[in-house]
């Protein structure tokens, strides 16, 4: 296969939110680039608070980064036209072509402005579209959402504008997988039904043969295939929106796990605060022989650490109250006055500060932080959306920045943006740790002040690591889809004379 029909396109659509739509996208997009089609992936709206900044400066979701990565491209606000950040229950900030736009709620968001947002949506996937070979697009939470189906932008509402060819991915591993597969076609108009083209079961464990019979049943009920039984693998959730369930308390960073260098171990606590954003940073210690990394709730989870981190949060002034009322600041502070390792990034650099002025994200004004950083934060409408390289403890840094704080360090030695007090360090940089040099040079001083006999591993590259992933992700395509069927689906559409299954979507 080389090159292929100019325009081909897909929607991998899910049973459910996590069904792994993100990881499925990025695996048909690694399998198309190693047969030598131009590929490129598309969501046209994400809610999540995991976002990424490309080159131009535009603000997108990072499991669309990672699928240009898979492609082997430079992301694009193009791949991600409408970005939704969470900013609690009933309201998220608007990323519109890389560039907030307001904050609005779900009602006011689904009650018009969507619709207005999908002429945006559709420029951005035609030129996609007139650009490569194949379009790999992505779907959210399920299309069988049937109270959202009217103003839908990113399932069925896209598909159908687009004339894509659909596959619906569902998680086995939850059970259920069969109901959910005939369900969500039952619940579709015909329009809609006539272009789910089949299904792809993700994470199955065990015996295929024992599968085959329920698959062959499923299609006798749908008159729709199953292109492929993707067998469960771990390590394999890379760069997910909002995947990481953090109420699970210590929850362990999936990784692979690999003995330590040195005599110790070392552990990194990460403070799983509300409305957490870029959870991702701590991906490349987690990637480091003998580091083991948990995200935790209550202070006492702090006692053993060598490392706590206060991570990035899409709610700074609501994370340091959560982060009193657990009593985790309380922890913090005197880890800090006793010289024991803490790291701020984004949000947790400016919750280590002095104090926060913020009238734009919770506007509550002047508030008191921790006062273990010689810091002084201001929130600014505009947003810094910037991809800096510096250097810091002797080695060069990449790294990006997505904050409406502005910082003002007061003391402290010079930390990328940011200070040093000690053994606390504050960033605004995302990204920073998958800096290979940096990384060892950082977690050599974390061990060195926390009293472990640890070393850091001098051969881990975390782009080779990553690399290695998106590969597994093709190979499992290769491997355990029917890839002819699939190049087919992506080049011709969805198949003509699709049976309807009743009842189909209520009027």
């Amino acid at each position: 296969m080389s090159g292929g029909t100019v325009g081909g396109g897909l929607l991998v659509a899910g049973t459910t939110s996590d069904a792994g739509k993100s990881v499925v996208t990025a695996g048909i997009c690694r399998w198309l680039v190693r047969q030598g089609v131009k590929v490129a992936p598309f969501k046209a709206q994400n809610m999540s608070l995991n976002s990424f900044v490309t080159r131009e400066g535009a603000e997108i979701g990072r499991a669309q980064a990672m699928q240009a990565q898979a492609c082997r491209v430079e992301p694009s606000a193009l791949m991600n036209p409408v970005l939704l950040k969470p900013g609690g229950d009933q309201s998220s900030q608007v990323v519109l072509m890389g560039k907030p736009v307001g904050e609005m709620s779900a009602r006011g968001y689904h009650g018009g402005r969507q619709q207005r947002l999908l002429r945006t949506v559709l420029e951005c996937l035609a030129e996609l579209r007139g650009t490569y070979d194949a379009v790999i697009c992505e779907g959210a939470g399920s299309p069988a959402e049937i109270n959202l189906r009217r103003t839908d932008i990113v399932n069925m509402g896209i598909a159908r504008r687009a004339r894509l060819p659909v596959l619906v991915v569902g998680d086995i591993d939850r059970g259920g997988v069969f109901a959910s597969f005939f369900g969500t076609v039952a619940l579709l108009s015909p329009e809609d039904q006539a272009l789910v083209a089949g299904f792809l079961v993700n994470k199955f464990r065990g015996d295929v043969s024992l599968l085959e019979p329920g698959l062959d049943m499923l299609r006798g009920l749908t008159g729709r295939p199953t292109y492929g039984v993707l067998p469960f693998r771990h390590g394999l959730g890379i760069d997910e929106e909002d995947g990481l369930r953090v109420s699970l308390r210590g929850t362990v960073r999936e990784s692979n796990v690999y003995p330590p260098v040195g005599e110790d171990v070392l552990r990194v606590a990460v403070c799983a605060v509300p409305l957490m954003s870029n959870f991702t940073d701590v991906d490349a210690l987690a990637a480091e022989p003998g580091v083991v990394v948990r995200f935790v709730d209550r202070p006492e989870e702090l006692a053993d650490a060598d490392l706590v981190i206060v991570p990035g949060t899409r709610g700074t002034v609501k994370a340091l109250a959560w982060l009193r009322e657990r009593g985790l600041a309380d922890a913090i502070t005197r880890r800090a006055a006793e010289g024991r390792p803490v790291l701020g990034i984004c949000g947790g650099f400016q919750i280590l500060g002095e104090h926060i002025e913020d009238d734009v994200e919770s506007r509550q004004g002047q508030v008191d932080a921790l006062g273990v950083l010689p810091v002084r934060v201001r929130f600014a409408r505009e947003k810094t959306l910037t991809r800096p390289v510096g250097t810091a403890l002797g080695e060069t840094v990449e790294g990006y920045e997505i904050h409406h704080g502005v910082a003002e360090v007061t003391g402290g030695e010079a930390f990328l943006d940011g200070c040093r007090v000690g053994s606390v360090w504050g960033t605004h940089w995302h990204g920073s740790l998958e800096s290979d040099g940096f990384r060892r040079a950082f977690l050599r001083e974390v061990a060195a002040a926390a009293g472990r006999r640890f070393v850091p591993a001098a051969d881990t590259s975390f782009a080779a690591l990553r690399e290695e992933q998106l590969d597994l992700l093709g190979d499992l395509i290769e491997q355990h889809a029917d890839t002819d069927a699939l190049w087919r689906l992506i080049e011709s559409g969805a198949p003509q004379g699709l049976p309807f299954i009743p009842p189909g979507a209520p009027a």
